[in-house]
This record gives structure tokens, sequence and C-alpha cells, in this order.
């Protein structure tokens, strides 16, 4: 049961990241992007250590303390780099690169380091869900490549994907809720200097608040807690390749709570995004049941 249940945790998780930038844009004018990268760690990484102390599930008893920094360390870097990135050189190009290229450098990683080659269904469906991301970002009119950007964006995309090899490494060993409130609550102390360098009024006023929670408990806390789950029976390339449906969520929350326009070609994007995760969903699922048989 857990593992059938394991692919559409990490897809819930993909859809909770999904509804970070549509929350975002209703964050105060003064709340820099960077600052609210630094303010989501610190609210989940304070909501995952009370969830481990309040539930008792704590026992770090031979706990691996390099595995963890450098999962802390991927997960810090991914902030600043994303939001540069697509400060840098615009949402469409930044976004497509940072998440097109992890679930290829993830698969890479396993194939070179784990002895892990990837399927042929990986490939296909890892191949439909990017162009179907290409297609989507196309909508966007004005696209401008800076070199900085495209560089910040594939450091991104590497962090997450190291990130995710990283922690399934974690989550095998330990238990998922002590794994990200570890990893979560060292990646906040590593960006809390961010937090002193932006302007931080914005977070005290009630809009700030329900932006700082929402991003912190649900995209950042839960969200990652989910994904951690799904590490545990997924491997590290697939759950990245599903955490795909996080910009094609982003999307569809823009048309219809945001009043924003998809062209033709962004909903074709979205068919093949929708076909790229179902397929990989379905031969996860054949998987399970060719095991219990």
């Amino acid at each position: 049961m857990k593992e059938k249940l394991a692919p559409f945790l990490i897809l819930f998780a993909a859809i909770l990241w999904g509804t970070t930038g549509t929350t975002q844009a209703l964050a105060p004018d003064t709340a820099h992007s960077i600052a609210i990268g630094a303010t989501r760690l610190a609210v989940g990484g304070l909501f995952l250590l009370l969830l481990v102390l309040i539930t008792g599930n704590v026992n770090f008893r031979n706990w691996p303390i390099k595995t963890t920094i450098v999962a802390s360390l991927c997960m810090a870097l991914y902030q600043p780099l994303f939001f540069s990135a697509v400060t840098i050189t615009g949402v469409a190009i930044g976004t497509v690169v940072a998440i097109g290229s992890a679930p290829i450098l993830s698969g890479l990683i396993e194939w070179m380091y784990g002895k892990k080659r990837p399927t042929m269904i990986w490939w296909i469906s890892t191949f439909l869900s990017i162009v179907g991301c290409v297609m989507l970002f196309m909508n966007k009119t004005s696209l401008y490549v800076d070199p900085l950007g495209i560089i910040m964006a594939l450091g991104a995309g590497l962090a997450f994907a190291s990130y995710t090899i990283v922690s399934r490494e974690l989550v095998e060993k330990y238990s998922s809720l002590s794994v990200v409130a570890v990893v979560f609550t060292i990646s906040a102390i590593m960006l809390s200097p961010f937090l002193f360098v932006y302007d931080m009024s914005w977070i005290v006023s009630l809009q700030g608040v329900g932006v700082s929670l929402h991003l912190g408990i649900m995209t950042t806390g839960i969200a990652y807690f989910l994904f951690a789950k799904g590490l545990v029976q997924v491997s590290s390339s697939t759950a990245v390749t599903l955490s795909l449906a996080e910009p094609l969520t982003a999307a569809l929350l823009g048309v219809f709570l945001l009043g924003e326009y998809l062209n033709v070609t962004s909903w074709i994007g979205i068919a093949l995004l929708l076909l790229g995760i179902g397929i990989l969903m379905g031969s996860t699922r054949n998987k399970v049941i060719n095991k219990e048989l």
C-alpha cells in the first residue's frame, strides 16, 4: 500500500509547491523574493521541528552529519539561485531551465554515481514533461536569455536534484519527519543572514503573516514531508520528474485565480506535461502490482 501511495504523495507535494508563485503574487510589494525564500525556510523549519518535538519522533543515534549538511546546503542554495535566476533572466526562462534541468541532472547523477540506469519509460515521460514545460512557458511574450541567469537556473536545478538524491539516503534509514525537520532547520539557519539584509517590515502585516504561514507550513513543511515520505519508495529521478507537476499547477492557478491568459501552445504544453506524468505514474503503479504478484 505504501508503494502505491508514494507517487501520489510526491505529486501532491508538487501541487503544493505550485501554489508558491500565486502566494508570492499576493505578498506585500516591499517583500523581496530572496527574503520570502529565507522566511519560507525559517517558518517551515520551525514548523517541522515543533512537529518532531510534539510527536516525540526523535532519534539522532548514529545520525549521518555529513550527509545532512550536504542536503541542507543543497536546499539552502536552491532558494537564492532560483529566485536570482528568475530575477535576472525572467520567470519563463529561469523556471524552464531550473525545473526542466533537474530531472535530467538527477537521472544522470543516479546513473553515474548510483549505477542505476534510467528506464526507457522514464526517458520518454521526462522528455514529454520537459517539452510540455517549455511549451507552457512559451506563453510569455518577452523572453530574455541572460548567461548569468541561465547558470544560476542550472545551479538551482542541480541543487534540487542533489537534494533529492541525498535526502533519499536519509529517509531510507530515518523517519521522514525527522529528516526534513533537521535538514530544513539547518537550511533556515544558513539563509538567516538574508533576513537582516532585506527589508522585513512586510512580515508583520496581516498579508505578510498569511503569505509567510502558507509558504512555510504548506509549501515547505507539509510539501517536503510528503515528498520525503514518497522518496522512501520511489527513485530520485522519478520523484524529480513527478515534481514537474509544480509548473503545471502554477500555470493553472495563474489562469483561474490571477486571470492570466494561456495560448494554444501553452495548453498543448499542459497536455504533454499531463501525459508525461501520467505515463510515469502508470509505470510506477505497474511495478508495484508486479511485485505483489
